[in-house]
């Protein structure tokens, strides 16, 4: 390209928001999203999902169209990314209810973006998918829609985000990041424009389709390791011993990986599985490994909520109308995020038995909860309620301070999801 540079940033989530600050700080950027409240949300220098950096956020905010050289300016217009020549995608990648990938949100991006590409223009995706998606299924979006040829008129890049919802160590200008391009020209253009906002560089993969298959081999990975670790738990729940003594022990040798069980929710770990076996059907393997880890993985919550009744029957408590409190719902802690959480599978598992489910956490949107996930937050924990049994299944800060030992007095059966609760106060831990 020989014209300035100038960013379009589609969906301003936990991932495309950070990318728009910090380009915004470097390039003229057009940060865009459906959602007219959150556009307004971010002009007004506020931000619900916690990610981005708010001083960066108002520093770098233009108010009228990007003219100038830097700075971001915030739409939900779709006419005005014609302005731009190089445009990242980071809409979400979801399941649906059949585990199957739904790329209704990557591709009406893609037609959107399509409807202003101009010739020359560099389309880059970052939303997580399986490898040959953006060539097979996002390409010809884009060449229906402009009317251009791939790799002639325009070129596209996959770079897959690596955004950590609550990390603030490892942000987005301090992780390494994954490049790539159409074309070797072009993967060259695309690693220079991310090096100029990245501290410790790029990795410059050889292939879009390479690149891809890393963002979902990583979560992957991650997602089977701690599989291994639920399936421990399961085991060790029947022989009696605790999971962690275990995990203890294991870890005094040179080379063991200290992985813990727990729930896993999330974006990407309880989501990007599904996208790498997809595709292996596709091609008409099936896979066993990634696919039994998820078994595993989405078989914790009803392990619990059993678990917590048997508890409860063991202590001659009646299961009928039982009061039990859960703290925390979101998919992990000191974060706002609820996407897939495995919380309210507990809950709902508890409810069918017929007890009566209170769930508190200080760090959800209520209004998001009720809407994303059907379910209804209490505004605070009432200390009066008689509670038969709490699940601590997030590990917020707050909960640090919570009573545990009066509850504890009292005969409640106290399940420690997260191992965070000294040990004398819980009945059971994963």
């Amino acid at each position: 390209m020989t014209q300035p540079t100038t960013i379009a940033v589609i969906g301003l989530g936990y991932v495309g928001l950070p990318l728009a600050v910090e380009f915004g700080k470097h390039y003229p950027v057009i940060g865009y999203d459906i959602s007219l409240e959150r556009v307004n949300e971010l002009k007004r220098g506020e931000d619900h999902t916690l990610e981005a950096d708010l001083t960066g956020l108002r520093q770098v905010l233009n108010t009228s169209q990007p003219t100038h050289s830097t700075g971001l300016t915030l739409t939900n217009d779709a006419k005005d990314l014609s302005a731009a020549n190089v445009f990242i995608v980071t809409v979400p990648t979801p399941i649906d209810k059949f585990n199957t990938p739904d790329l209704t949100p990557l591709l009406n991006a893609s037609r959107t973006i399509g409807r202003v590409l101009k010739k020359g223009d560099i389309v880059i995706y970052e939303s997580t998918t399986y490898p040959g998606c953006t060539e097979d299924d996002c390409v010809p979006v884009l060449e229906q829609a402009s009317g251009l040829r791939f790799n002639i008129d325009f070129f596209c890049g996959y770079s897959p985000e690596r955004i950590n919802p609550g990390d603030k160590v490892n942000t987005l200008t301090k992780i390494r990041k994954i490049t790539s391009g159409s074309t070797p020209d072009v993967a060259l253009r695309i690693d220079a424009l991310y090096n100029s906002i990245l501290e410790n560089g790029t990795y410059r993969a050889p292939s879009i389709k390479v690149a891809e298959a890393a963002k979902a081999v990583e979560n992957s990975q991650r997602d089977v390791n701690i599989s291994f670790m639920n399936e421990l738990a399961l085991i060790c729940d029947r022989v009696g011993i605790d999971t962690l003594d275990v995990l203890e022990a294991a870890a005094t040798k040179w080379n063991f990986l200290p992985y813990r069980p727990g729930l896993v929710g999330g974006h990407c770990i309880s989501v990007d599985p599904y996208y790498l076996a997809h595709k292996a059907k596709m091609l008409g393997y099936e896979p066993q490994v990634i696919l039994s880890g998820r078994a595993v993985n989405n078989s914790m919550a009803k392990f619990i909520a059993d678990k917590t009744l048997k508890l409860l029957i063991r202590k001659g408590y009646a299961i009928l109308h039982t009061r039990v409190l859960i703290l925390g719902v979101t998919f992990k802690e000191n974060c706002p995020d609820i996407r897939n959480t495995k919380v309210v599978d507990i809950a709902r598992e508890l409810q069918d038995f017929g007890c009566q489910v209170d769930i508190y956490d200080p760090w959800a949107d209520p209004s998001e909860v009720q809407h994303e996930l059907n379910a209804t937050l209490i505004p605070k924990v009432n200390p009066d309620k008689p509670y038969k049994a709490i699940i601590a299944c997030v590990a917020h800060n707050e909960f640090r301070h919570f009573d545990f030992a009066r509850y504890k007095q009292q005969g409640c059966v106290i399940f420690d999801v997260k191992g965070t609760i000294p040990r004398h106060l819980s009945d059971a831990r994963l």
